[in-house]
């Protein structure tokens, strides 16, 4: 029965709804925006609270009555609505209400406001632009998003646990010092006013401090992954002592960052520890000269209510204090994840339909907003099923073009077109399909091999993975993994980043995830640089029958793994140079033939004079 009730309790909330617009830059439309869908749950932990907060003062006015009748002439058993009253109170609706109280926090609200919020940043962080994520830590981003989340979500269980109880309390008793005297509603209004002063002065540098203090935290943490995930360059350049220092560094800063909190925190605490003894002083003292219109039973209450809501007070106060750090961690989370997303679908973008594949850039400039670098003025046709090498030294342009063809950013100027659609009027993911690719540095999730090749066709059978393992010359040494967990083959985990892999194995691994996608163009960047002669020429095969058919774009600095192509162009300081065949360019005289006299073992700019990027 009660597993039933917590099973519906813990489904009110739908944590996969999609936010409405982008996040909002003000912290309230902010929240607004993250918790969109959860309020009533919220209000209803809130009316909840609200009732339970009322039986504290509901009960110390039946204590009240109680001494008031044990002073009466006659036996205590004429009193017995009272005594039958009180006791339901504190064993039958107090326990319910507090049992509903801790239902909310911990099972409505808890685990599902954080899903919610968790899966609404990711949404909108997973669709912003490779540029956001170039310009930032993977390890920060992530930390922002998991401290955002964590952090309102602490926010609303502590408004719904605190703020509306003691809201509640402080209702309560003046309701019940006005039955009793209004002077004593004015004593209690007077110091009221002077709590609200006090938490007016204090909770902004709070607020301030504590986004100073995540901001902090998450260069600490952006820097420690940071590291740990260049761990092999760090062993390799002996950087230990450098990492050393820039980690203490951000651990120094953080250290400074919370002294400064904790001095903000601690003087606020002890200014509530005054204020809080000051009520019962204030309102008992009060009682006490009003002794001659006023009961034990109202005297006993009046204690009771002040006790207990100067014990709130301070309750309530650490956890204002609590959620105005909180607030501050959210702020600094939403200060960085809400940017607004620099490449998007235009809203009536279509879906690419390849019928051909021919790709044409009309003129395109990019350089990353920087007066150099990129391209300039690529007019350039790719004809259905051309296979088309591009060549050039470190930093001519040839990443910049396959990005712009991947719609990995806009172009400054000019327009690129497939199939005479242009790119920016579909939608992104439609055009990605389309596209296969291969790069140099081959990312592997930490997940199983079958799972890493099948990304490339989520609906892929098995056997259809298999098939593109073996084409790749991938599947026998896929049968050989185990990993730490015992897991072995296909079904062994690679790691993170497939670092239990050699360079060669995961480029092998990629290039079956493309041949399993088998979409009509194929982008190569430097497919087979990490494979030894050997392997090379021995899925070489494969790799002309995946091409046949296909519009193929291959960057490559091994001349000998391109000269086949059916035109190679030269891309020098984001320009074309040269273009044609591997025969016409070498006939030419000009770079890449200088390139081609200047390999030592295949590589373009060995040279020292040449540009490096």
């Amino acid at each position: 029965m009660i597993a039933h009730i917590i099973h519906k309790a813990g489904g009110l909330i739908d944590t996969r709804a999609q936010a409405e617009g982008p996040p909002p830059r003000t912290l309230a439309r902010f929240i607004r925006w993250a918790l969109k869908g959860a309020w009533p749950v919220i209000l209803l932990g809130a009316l909840i609270s609200l009732s339970a907060g009322s039986t504290e003062v509901l009960s110390m006015y039946l204590l009240g009555l109680i001494v008031d009748a044990a002073g009466e002439a006659g036996s205590l058993l004429d009193h017995w609505p009272l005594f039958l009253g009180a006791a339901a109170l504190m064993l039958v609706l107090r326990p319910l209400l507090f049992g509903g109280l801790a239902l909310t926090q911990t099972v409505m609200i808890g685990p599902n406001v954080f899903n919610l919020v968790m899966t609404r940043l990711y949404r909108w962080t997973i669709d912003q632009s490779v540029s956001f994520f170039d310009n930032d830590f993977a390890g920060r981003l992530a930390q922002k998003k998991v401290q955002a989340a964590n952090s309102l979500t602490e926010t609303v269980i502590e408004s719904v646990n605190a703020l509306t109880l003691g809201l509640a309390t402080v209702l309560g008793t003046a309701a019940l010092l006005g039955a009793v005297n209004l002077w004593l509603v004015l004593i209690l209004l007077a110091w009221f006013v002077g709590y609200l002063w006090f938490l007016k002065r204090h909770l902004p540098t709070i607020r301030s401090r504590s986004a100073s203090r995540a901001g902090a935290r998450a260069m600490v943490s952006g820097q420690v992954v940071d590291t740990l995930s260049n761990i092999k360059t760090v062993k390799l350049f002996a950087g230990r002592q450098y990492e050393d220092t820039k980690t203490l560094g951000t651990l120094d800063e953080l250290r400074t960052k919370a002294l400064r909190f904790g001095e903000a925190t601690t003087s606020f605490r002890l200014g509530l520890i005054c204020i809080a003894g000051l009520l019962p002083v204030a309102l008992i003292g009060a009682a006490v000269l009003l002794r001659d219109s006023v009961t034990p039973g109202d005297i006993a209450a009046i204690g009771g209510a002040s006790l207990r809501l100067a014990q709130m007070t301070g309750w309530i106060s650490f956890s204002i204090m609590v959620i105005s750090g909180h607030l501050g961690e959210v702020e600094d989370g939403m200060n960085t994840l809400s940017v607004a997303h620099d490449l998007t679908d235009a809203p009536d973008a279509g879906t690419l339909n390849v019928t051909e594949g021919r790709i044409h850039f009309d003129q395109i400039t990019f350089t990353y907003g920087g007066d150099s670098g990129g391209i300039e003025g690529i007019d350039l046709t790719i004809a259905p099923g051309e296979k088309l090498a591009i060549v050039g030294a470190s930093g001519a342009g040839k990443s910049t073009l396959v990005a712009l063809l991947m719609r990995l950013y806009d172009t400054e100027k000019g327009t690129l077109r497939i199939d005479g659609q242009n790119v920016a009027d579909v939608t992104q993911d439609s055009l990605r399909q389309q596209i296969g690719m291969v790069t140099q540095e081959t990312s592997m999730f930490n997940r199983s091999a079958l799972d890493n090749i099948r990304y490339g066709r989520p609906d892929a059978t098995d056997e259809q993975v298999f098939e593109a393992a073996r084409r790749a010359e991938a599947h026998e040494f896929i049968l050989d993994l185990q990993d730490a967990e015992g897991r072995q083959g296909y079904g062994a985990h690679l790691g993170e980043r497939g670092v239990k892999l050699s360079g060669g194995q995961r480029q092998r691994i990629a290039l079956a995830r493309a041949i399993l996608k088998d979409a009509p163009i194929l982008i190569l960047d430097e497919a087979t640089s990490a494979l030894d002669s050997e392997v090379e020429a021995s899925i070489q095969t494969a790799l002309d029958h995946v091409m046949e058919g296909k519009t193929v774009l291959a960057i490559a600095h091994r001349l000998s793994t391109i000269s086949s192509m059916d035109r190679i162009i030269v891309l020098d300081q984001g320009r074309i140079a040269e273009a044609g065949s591997h025969d016409d360019l070498l006939a030419q005289q000009g770079l890449y033939a200088r390139y081609w006299d200047r390999q030592s073992g295949g590589f373009i700019g060995s040279d020292k004079q040449e540009a490096a990027e």
